[in-house]
């Protein structure tokens, strides 16, 4: 039986998957079969740090640091 009450990602949480996608990789493996909501926002905010850790990156590689 599912246990739905706790089912969501705090926003603490959802901010630190966005900055480190690893531990959001990892939250989703860890919650993905009892709290599905909770995983499947953790492992969205994983993968949109990805693309946005590349673009400032690159913005702090090439322009700031010129």
């Amino acid at each position: 039986m599912k246990d739905i009450q706790n089912d969501e990602l705090s926003r603490l949480w959802f901010m630190i998957c966005n900055a480190v996608p690893p531990v959001g990789i990892f939250l989703y493996f860890r919650h993905r079969e009892r709290y599905p909501n909770k995983a499947r926002r953790a492992l969205t905010s994983a993968m949109t740090g990805i693309p946005m850790a590349l673009v400032m990156g690159y913005i702090i590689n090439n322009q700031i640091t010129k």
